[in-house]
Order: C-alpha cells, then sequence, then structure tokens
C-alpha cells in the first residue's frame, strides 16, 4: 500500500471537511474498486431530468462515512461501549457499502449480471480487498452483513430504516437534484440516536425529526428516484443494452472494451459468476456504457442504431402512469402506434419500443425492528404507535402505481 501521509482532509459540499479518520481507511479509499465508484452516478438516469445530479456512489460513501464518525461519537458520548476496533470497523462497512454497484446503479443491475445484485457484488469485492488487506477488514464485513451479534446497532447504523446511508443520500440527492422536499434535520437525527437492548433507538423527543425524515424520504421518491421521465429514460437505456445483448448472439460487432463485450456476449447469472467475471465487472463504470452507445448510434442495425440516437439526444419515450395496472387494449394501441413510427412489425422488435411496469414506494417498513422510539419512561415502541402524526401510519403503506412507456412522432 502506498507509505506517506495518511491524514486527509476531504471538502464535502454539504459536511464541509470530512476526515479519513485512520490510515486502513485512506488505504480502503485508495483501492481501485473504491476509486471506481468516481466514475459511477449516484442517481443513474436521473441527470437527464435534474442536470445538476451528476454527483457519484463516491461522494456519497464519503458522506455516509462523515455521518457515521458523527454518529459513533454521540453515542459514545451517552455512554454506548464502543471499542476502537468496532468504530473503525463500522466506518469502513459504511464506506464500502455500495463498492459492488455497476454502471449506472439500480438501471442496469439485472441486465449486464442478470440476476446479481450490488449487494451480493460487494460482499465479493469486499472480501476480496480483506485478502489484499491480511484479514484487516473481516470485522467490517461481519458487521455490514449482520453477523456481528454482539452489538447489533452497528450493523443498524450501515442498514436499518433510519441508517447513515440514508441520512446522506437524501440530503445529497436533495442538494444536487434542487428537491427541497428531500431536506431533513440530519445533526438533529443523529444527536437524538442511542442504544437500549443493544439495538438502534431514537430518543422520544427527536420524534418530530423522525417524522419529517420519513415523510421527505416518500416525497424524493416520487419526485426524483421514481420520478415519471427518470422511468422512461431507464426504460430506453435498458432496451440498448437488451438489444446490444441480442445483436452479441448473432455475432455483431458491438466495440472493442473487453469487459463490457464479455457481458454483451455471455449470459452470466448467479449460480457461475466466477472469479473472471468479477475481474472484469470492476473494470466497467458509466462512461463506457456512454461510449459504446456514442458507437452503437452508428450501428448497421437500426433499432440499436436509432435508440442509441434518440438517447443521446435526450428524444425520450412518452410515458403515462397511474394507479390502476394498464389495459391490454391501450398496451396494444401503443404497439401498433410504434410499429407506424419505426416501420416494424415484428412483434418482438415492438418489446423495445413499449415497456409496461409497476412502480413500488414504501417509505417505512416496521417489519424487521422498525424505527425504534425510546420513551422518556424507558420503554420503547415503533415510531407509528409513539407518533400522535395519524399520517404517520399510513407511510407503512405501500404505494403502487403502474406506467407504460411509448413513443408518439
Amino acid at each position: 500500500m502506498p507509505s506517506g501521509n495518511k491524514s486527509k482532509l476531504i471538502n464535502d459540499p454539504l459536511h464541509g471537511f470530512v476526515t479519513l479518520p485512520s490510515a486502513l481507511v485512506y488505504d480502503v479509499v485508495q483501492h481501485p474498486y473504491f476509486q471506481r465508484l468516481r466514475r459511477i452516478r449516484q442517481l443513474g438516469m436521473s441527470e437527464w431530468v435534474y442536470p445538476g445530479a451528476t454527483h457519484t456512489r463516491f461522494h456519497h460513501a464519503l458522506g455516509a462515512m462523515n455521518l457515521m464518525v458523527k454518529a459513533l461519537d454521540t453515542l459514545r458520548g451517552k455512554g454506548v461501549e464502543i471499542t476502537d476496533e468496532e468504530k473503525e470497523a463500522a466506518i469502513l462497512g459504511i464506506l464500502m457499502h455500495d463498492i459492488g454497484h455497476g454502471p449506472y446503479s439500480h438501471t442496469l443491475e439485472y441486465t449486464l449480471a442478470q440476476g446479481v445484485n450490488h449487494e451480493d457484488i460487494s460482499i465479493m469485492l469486499m472480501e476480496r480487498m480483506n485478502i489484499e488487506f491480511g484479514g484487516a477488514l473481516r470485522l467490517a464485513i461481519d458487521i455490514f452483513r449482520g453477523d456481528y451479534h454482539k452489538k447489533p446497532f452497528l450493523h443498524q447504523l450501515i442498514s436499518g430504516e433510519l441508517d447513515m446511508d440514508r441520512l446522506d443520500y437524501l440530503m445529497r440527492d436533495s442538494f444536487y437534484t434542487g428537491v427541497s422536499e428531500g431536506i431533513v434535520g440530519v445533526d438533529r437525527l443523529i444527536h437524538m440516536l442511542n442504544v437500549k437492548g443493544g439495538d438502534l433507538v431514537v430518543e422520544e423527543k427527536g420524534i418530530y425529526s423522525v417524522e419529517k425524515f420519513l415523510v421527505a424520504r416518500r416525497l424524493m421518491y416520487w419526485q426524483v428516484y421514481l420520478h415519471k421521465t427518470v422511468i422512461a429514460a431507464d426504460a430506453l437505456l435498458v432496451s440498448i443494452l437488451q438489444r446490444a445483448r441480442e445483436m452479441a448472439k448473432t455475432g455483431s460487432t458491438l466495440g472493442s472494451y473487453h469487459p463490457l463485450m464479455h457481458f454483451l456476449f455471455k449470459d452470466v447469472n448467479p449460480d457461475d459468476f466466477n472469479e473472471e467475471d468479477l475481474d472484469l465487472f470492476v473494470l466497467l463504470d458509466d462512461i463506457d456504457i456512454m461510449s459504446a452507445i456514442k458507437e452503437w448510434q452508428f450501428h448497421e442495425d437500426p433499432i440499436l442504431s436509432e435508440m442509441s440516437k434518440r438517447l443521446l439526444r435526450r428524444h425520450l419515450p412518452k410515458i403515462k402512469v397511474q394507479l390502476e395496472p394498464i389495459d391490454f387494449g391501450v398496451k396494444q394501441l401503443m404497439r401498433a402506434q410504434a410499429a407506424s413510427i419505426f416501420g416494424v412489425k415484428d412483434e418482438h422488435i415492438l418489446d423495445y419500443f413499449v415497456h409496461v411496469g409497476i412502480l413500488k414506494n414504501d417509505a417505512y417498513r416496521s417489519e424487521g425492528g422498525g424505527i425504534r422510539i425510546l420513551k422518556k419512561d424507558g420503554g420503547i415502541v415503533d415510531v407509528a404507535a409513539a407518533s400522535d402524526n395519524y399520517n404517520l401510519d399510513s407511510l407503512k403503506d405501500t404505494v403502487t402505481k403502474y406506467y407504460i412507456t411509448y413513443w408518439e412522432l
């Protein structure tokens, strides 16, 4: 590993100066797997709707790490026993939590490596890095996976209904998109954290900050993460990659960058995702996908070429979102319209131009622990039961909407 000064300050637009708290943290940040996150957008295709949303997984990981440091220091200040080893491991766990994300994050998660999600790849990469670092990441991996049963609150700070991941991405995504509904009182929420019976809790006086956090999360999903135009852009990007994979099976020339060609020509699934696949996966980022699409706009296949041109020029499909399932007749009408616009009759080809899907918004899940409120009398209750906001209980309900993407002249 590189030697020299490993005490670094990083200036973050949200948190100010972020300190890398140890030499091991510095070495993880400097690792190629982590540096790759600089080239993966946090919000995928959201930039097509919110031009400012160009921040990366690298930004977010450092921000979440900074909040973890604050949370652990707050808990220590309240008498919660956290050893130096546990503190560093929890910091490393949140730092590496997104290390397995592929190009365009969630958009292409099941397109390039079908059925292999980013959490699985994150674990694989952490295990590799642990070997490189002589076993120094073992506790961090155990905490990340929820296998450190001695102190479950450490995992809950990484992955829970009120974790440092969510706190950072809400405020960061709000900042870079300009959508103010995502602003939450992060500092107050962290200062209200405590531990009871090994689990993370929020002191009762912080309940209104928790309510604001949950409402902000629901609003950000509809206004940013599930924004209808973002969904339309996602659908077009996925169609382009699916068409490229189909062309690969016919022996068509698609480019020269080996890692991307590997995943286009090979059917990868969880059962046979091997070391070679992992080696090539970590060489992929957003730049490779967009470079390929720029090349494919001149491809001999008119379908791949046309879709690539439309994405590059932001000529996106139309989208209709509603509370009821899409009527079969509407889908057939849109397919007939696409056949006329693009001059195709093949039913299979029309699948690239008309998509039907489902959107689900889960603002809060009480199963698995939820958000625990520590009452003044020492009792523990779920936030929905403790709140005097009658609308809060409704946030536990999953809101389902249905959509269809289609094309117009």
